[in-house]
């Protein structure tokens, strides 16, 4: 009895695979429409998106304030995991002392082993965005 319920649905289930294999152009129209995404994700220099990606140098570069009010305020206004707070004359001057290519190298890549990740988590800063922040942030802790 068992058995042939088994068998009885397999024998069903193949009919049905069957018959959704015979779509009509219609049919086949509707479903691709239905599980279409969403979205596309487009990169520069990708000639295969229906538009040109857009290019990161077209856009207006913020200002070192702009990106240190944005990413950098967290930690540099408070002191959160060590970082130097802007304004604080001596927590900066060892660290300006390195000179600016170090503070820029730290800026942009982060300092391994402390709480300074690259970027200060800015994922959508350019280098020079960072570099600008860092430059900020230095000019108001002389």
């Amino acid at each position: 009895m068992i058995s042939r319920i088994v068998l009885s649905m397999v024998v069903l289930g193949v009919a049905m695979a069957a018959g959704a294999v015979n779509l009509t152009d219609k049919q086949r129209a509707e479903v691709e429409a239905r599980i279409k995404p969403f979205g596309e994700v487009c990169l520069q220099g990708d000639t295969t998106c229906g538009g040109p990606a857009a290019a990161a140098e077209d856009a207006v570069a913020r200002s070192g304030e702009d990106v240190y009010n944005a990413a950098c305020l967290a930690c540099h206004a408070s002191g959160a995991a060590g970082a130097p707070v802007v304004g604080d004359v001596e927590a900066w001057a060892d660290r300006i002392a390195k000179g600016m290519d170090v503070l820029y190298d730290a800026g942009v890549n982060g300092i391994a082993g402390t709480g300074m990740i690259a970027k200060g988590g800015c994922m959508d800063c350019s280098d020079d965005e960072v570099i600008a922040a860092v430059d900020y942030m230095v000019e108001n802790s002389r």
